[in-house]
């Protein structure tokens, strides 16, 4: 994630300083971020923008604006809040991107709370502009304003989540709609193959232009009130974590990395899945940089 965060706000213009705690991941950063210059065909005079740096207090020491990107574990993230926290200059806006972890418990150790904020990307974040934007009952409404005036300036498309709940906004559907969808495999209503082909020959063609909101309000309220009285109560209330995914867990089938998972996959058809994915992800991320061009 942090290579292609760093692109996106080199590709802008502003100075970037990246780190890294492993020399071997910092080594190869700057093929990485020029690659994604390539893929998305900007101008690579943004690559003056970058450096590069060994040290977490000299990488700081002048910044205005911090994003950190380690994996999803709140101890090292804490840990790293609390080095920024004396580290960074006194205004520097403290960010981490995490996709689950509630904001308040990342900046915990941090003595000014008031800067610390969520800015969760969503990977690849050189291809995927949503980045959400979320505030702890600490984050003053400054750094609210701040974060998301710069992310736009870098292309992004930051939404502002007002209330600090694991999950934040777009995870929670994701996720809600996963827990569903495992319940109905498990249950034998349909296999996972055939639960796929729903999502992405029906409902999913429309999402990438009209919400769930936007849909309920076309076909009219009372409608999905009539539809509600009949579904709601029949929806999966799994208590935590559905058994039928434990047991794949257990069994050590965690998807393409091991061939299986809810479906059996062949090398052929895992590349397959790729090759689909990243150009539309690419199209339109072109799409994006070239209009920004023409705007500036």
């Amino acid at each position: 994630m942090g290579h292609g965060i760093a692109q996106t706000f080199a590709a802008a213009g502003h100075r970037v300083r990246v780190y890294d705690a492993f020399p071997g991941t910092l080594e190869t950063a700057p093929a990485r971020i020029e690659a994604v210059f390539e893929l998305l065909g900007q101008d690579k005079a943004g690559l003056k923008n970058l450096s590069y740096h060994s040290g977490f207090d000299e990488a700081v020491a002048d910044a205005e604006f911090v994003i950190e990107a380690v994996p999803e574990k709140p101890g090292l993230k804490q840990e790293i809040f609390e080095h920024l926290g004396r580290s960074a200059p006194a205004g520097a806006v403290l960010c981490t991107n995490t996709s689950a972890i509630p904001i308040h418990e990342v900046g915990a150790r941090v003595a000014d709370r008031s800067r610390v904020i969520g800015t969760h990307y969503w990977n690849p974040p050189h291809l995927v502009p949503l980045v959400e934007v979320v505030q702890s009952e600490f984050t003053s409404a400054e750094v609210v304003g701040k974060t998301m005036r710069v992310l736009e300036s870098a292309g992004r498309a930051p939404v502002h989540v007002k209330r600090d709940i694991p999950g934040f906004i777009g995870n929670r559907l994701q996720h809600a709609l996963k827990r569903e969808a495992i319940a109905l495999v498990a249950a034998g209503v349909c296999d996972a193959r055939t639960l796929d082909t729903v999502v992405k020959e029906g409902f999913g063609a429309r999402l990438a232009v009209l919400g769930p909101m936007e849909q309920s309000d076309l076909v009219g309220l009372n409608l999905t009130l009539d539809i509600h009285r009949v579904l709601i109560k029949d929806l999966d209330r799994t208590p935590g974590p559905h058994p039928y995914l434990e047991g794949k867990v257990a069994a050590g089938e965690l998807g393409m990395s091991t061939g299986q998972g809810f479906i059996q996959w062949t090398p052929e058809e895992i590349a397959a899945v790729r090759a689909r994915l990243n150009p539309s992800l690419v199209a339109a991320a072109r799409e994006r940089a070239a209009r920004a061009r023409v705007a500036r």
